[in-house]
């Protein structure tokens, strides 16, 4: 549970410097310069979220249930929140569309929903700390952001909001089908 949970911290942590450390990272990428800090930030994520997957892994072997979903029903639920889900994650990638105009951070909001989906169907303690973790950070994030003023951006169109419910589907049917279970050994199906 350890290595999972120096994931948790250097990942989350690192993507929480906005919230708790704001005029620091602003000295951080002042001194560093905005490509550098980028660079470092990017790789000292990577070994956050290395040691996410690593972790997880080992802690699913070594630690025990908090709370029981078997027969709970609550498959369905998880099926019908991680296509929004989704597509609210690649919509945040791409240009400026509607989804992104209205849901404001929708990455944020997709997080929320593929934790909360995933806290639904797993009681294990290595899976509540993982999904716990990222629903409390996006939800302080959401709450954080919300206290901001909105830059005016671009107009929105209409055609990155279809591209991201297709490129959103898409990557649903691909884990349904079997990147799931091939990437983490559990089939959403079963």
């Amino acid at each position: 549970m350890a290595v999972l949970v120096v994931g948790l911290i250097i990942f989350l942590g690192l993507h929480s410097l906005r919230i708790v450390l704001p005029s620091a990272r602003e000295r951080m990428i002042e001194r560093l310069g905005e490509g550098p800090f980028k660079g470092v930030y990017s790789v000292i994520s990577l070994i956050g979220f290395a040691l996410i997957i690593w972790g997880f892994g080992l802690a699913r072997a070594e630690t025990g249930v908090v709370y029981e979903t078997a027969g709970s029903g609550l498959r369905h639920a998880t099926e019908a929140l991680m296509l929004p889900a989704l597509i609210l994650a690649v919509a945040s990638a791409l240009p400026p569309g509607y989804i992104r105009r209205v849901a404001r951070h929708p990455l944020l909001i997709g997080t929320i929903l593929w934790a909360s989906a995933h806290l639904l169907v797993n009681g294990e303690t290595a899976a509540v700390v993982l999904f716990g973790a990222f629903l409390v950070w996006a939800v302080v994030d959401l709450a954080a952001q919300a206290g901001r003023s909105r830059q005016p951006g671009p107009k929105p169109s209409p055609a990155y909001d279809i591209a991201a419910v297709l490129v959103g589907a898409v990557l649903y049917a691909a884990l349904v089908w079997r990147v799931h279970e091939w990437a983490f050994g559990v089939s959403p199906l079963a």
